[in-house]
């Protein structure tokens, strides 16, 4: 069976961890090269090389793992983190076909501690660093030969509903959403496709301690119908089907959500 992304180039930020590294995973078993943006800070570092690690193991060999692999650190909400990520794309294999932007942070607070230094950290993350990321991607796309490719973005669960502790964030995930519809209705005559996906409640580093209560991780597998919080590799096949051009080649400034049928049952 054909890869469904062989030879195609990406990028993903926040892509040492959780959902960003399922997904960098699930790309290279797919066949494409990978380009992951991390913090850059020591254990980011040390993270990136457990990533190759894994991809040496699914490839065979480290020398094919660090061809199809590589890395661009620093903070997405700078402006420069997401042109130097596309750069490297493009030096290391010439063109740009898919980008994630999955970078984010999530601090749960109550509303009445939210403090503007928190507030603000979360747009620059989330919100901001989605939009360098895209723009940086679109301009390159756009100038490429042929023009266009896939956007795509991690929203959330949280774009649709609000959470209590959550009044920072949820924000954020549905400026991510609507970030991705206007730059669909902008992008499409350049061949580009931008499209969302939206987590429910999946385990990883930011609500690990969540889920290790038993008590309250049974509350929110009751509200699942599937029964069960998802893992990061729930993630990686939707956003194979959005990056490939064979699967969802018509199909731009949609939101996919990937949740296990929480949403439909909050009531």
């Amino acid at each position: 069976m054909a890869h469904l992304l062989a030879g195609k180039s990406t990028a993903i930020t926040g892509g040492v961890t959780g959902i960003g590294r399922a997904i960098a995973l699930g790309y290279i078993a797919q066949g494409a090269n990978v380009a992951v943006n991390h913090f850059g800070d020591e254990r980011s570092a040390a993270q990136f090389q457990t990533l190759l690690d894994e991809a040496a193991e699914l490839l065979g060999s480290r020398e094919e793992a660090e061809k199809r692999l590589a890395e661009v650190p620093g903070d997405v909400g700078a402006p420069e983190t997401g042109k130097k990520l596309v750069e490297e794309v493009v030096k290391r294999w010439g063109r740009l076909d898919v980008v994630v932007s999955n970078a984010g942070i999530c601090e749960f607070r109550e509303f009445l501690e939210i403090t503007p230094d928190l507030w603000s950290k979360h747009v620059s993350a989330n919100l901001t660093g989605a939009f360098n990321t895209l723009h940086a991607a679109a301009t390159q796309m756009t100038s490429q030969s042929p023009p266009g490719g896939s956007i795509i973005g991690i929203s959330s669960i949280s774009a649709l509903v609000g959470g209590a502790q959550q009044a920072h964030y949820t924000p954020t995930k549905a400026g991510v959403l609507s970030l991705i519809q206007s730059a669909a209705c902008a992008l499409g005559k350049h061949g580009i496709r931008c499209n969302a996906l939206l987590p429910g409640t999946i385990k990883t580093q930011l609500n690990d301690k969540d889920l290790e209560n038993e008590e309250k991780r049974k509350y929110m597998e009751g509200r699942i119908p599937l029964g069960r919080t998802g893992v990061p590799g729930d993630l990686a096949g939707p956003a194979v089907f959005l990056g490939c051009e064979a699967l969802s080649g018509y199909v731009t400034g949609a939101q996919l959500l990937v949740d296990g049928g929480l949403f439909v049952n909050l009531q």
